[in-house]
């Protein structure tokens, strides 16, 4: 079949928290810093406010409200995890404004953590924000430096064409 007018998928991804990036790379947890969930970028973050990156649809929640997955118009899976096995917490310090296939705009809140709770429980507030559709994804340009939510871009995304 041939498909007139086909356009490359390019994404922005601004970023979901105020902080600042570190490479997934560096990530103290191997399931992050090894890609296995995904590839993308953690914030160290400055305030617990999570909002959403772009327009999309919430795909995942979790009960312990420290993480979700959120999905953009065109397709593309972004886990955004607040910090490092804050799951042990139970959802102690969370507090989550969305569930399962609510409809979000670029800006939206979606999580919100208390990072002093979260620091003297003796958890990371490292936060991973990763591409879990990589499969989908023909290249990544990773930001660097100090980012604002809901502000500045953390990731451009080039999707491939089906």
């Amino acid at each position: 079949m041939i498909r007139f007018f086909k356009r490359d998928k390019n994404i922005e991804i601004l970023s979901p928290a105020t902080g600042k990036i570190v490479p997934i790379e560096e990530v103290p947890d191997d399931t992050f810093s090894k890609k296995i969930a995904g590839d993308g970028l953690a914030i160290e973050l400055t305030d617990g406010k999570i909002v959403a990156p772009f327009d999309g649809e919430i795909t995942s929640v979790y009960n312990a409200n420290h993480c979700l997955v959120v999905r953009s118009e065109s397709g593309l899976e972004l886990l955004i995890h607040i910090g490092i096995d804050t799951v042990k917490l139970k959802g102690e310090g969370f507090k989550r404004y969305v569930e399962l296939n609510d409809k979000v705009k670029s800006g939206d809140l979606l999580l919100e953590a208390d990072l002093n709770l979260l620091k003297s429980k003796g958890k990371s507030i490292l936060t991973p924000v990763v591409i879990t559709n990589r499969r989908n994804i023909e290249s990544i340009e990773k930001m660097d430096g100090e980012v604002e939510k809901d502000k500045d871009l953390l990731m451009k995304v080039k999707m491939k064409n089906d």
